[in-house]
């Protein structure tokens, strides 16, 4: 029983290990903790949907608010089609993320991240919607992380065939 009360607690990271395992972000130098939270700033060629997810895993983030700001190489957004259970994918290249808020809550035992956004190019158009992918261009990053206190999972809701945040543990 002692050998359980000593390996139990570091289960979640071995587990962290095993599931993002050699490809998994590297988070050191780029996250600080704050007194809400825990503020990123990510460069050149990171992945910043991979970091948010690797630092729910690390840190066991129970849920949390997400908002951030940055130049992107490439922002990946998506526009669910109902009828067809999917998103309609559009890239932009070269774009200044105006803004980025979502969510950080768990399904099936892994970090889900909702995000929504809105980059402009340099003509200042703008595009956004749900976020699908983002790389960091030249410059950075800066994602602001405000937690919860209890963990918020996802669930698939039957009416709409989409996932959403479920307010309570077990909501359904």
């Amino acid at each position: 029983m002692p050998f359980c009360k000593r390996f139990l607690p570091l289960l979640p990271a071995l587990l962290a290990t095993l599931a993002f395992g050699a490809s998994a972000q590297d988070l050191t130098g780029k996250v600080t903790r704050t007194p809400t939270g825990y503020l990123m700033v990510l460069r050149n060629g990171d992945d910043v949907i991979a970091h948010l997810e690797r630092l729910a895993v690390v840190e066991q983030i129970p849920s949390a608010s997400i908002v951030g700001i940055g130049f992107m190489r490439e922002a990946k957004f998506g526009f669910y089609d109902f009828s067809r259970k999917v998103f309609d994918p559009k890239t932009f290249k070269d774009v200044e993320l105006a803004n980025l808020t979502g969510s950080i809550a768990w399904k099936e035992g892994k970090p889900s991240i909702h995000a929504h956004g809105i980059v402009t190019d340099g003509s200042f158009v703008g595009a956004g919607g749900h976020l699908l992918g983002l790389t960091v261009g030249t410059g950075s990053c800066e994602v602001t992380v405000m937690l919860h206190p209890h963990r918020l999972e996802r669930f698939v809701d039957p009416a709409i065939g989409a996932n959403v945040l479920g307010l309570h543990p077990g909501a359904k």
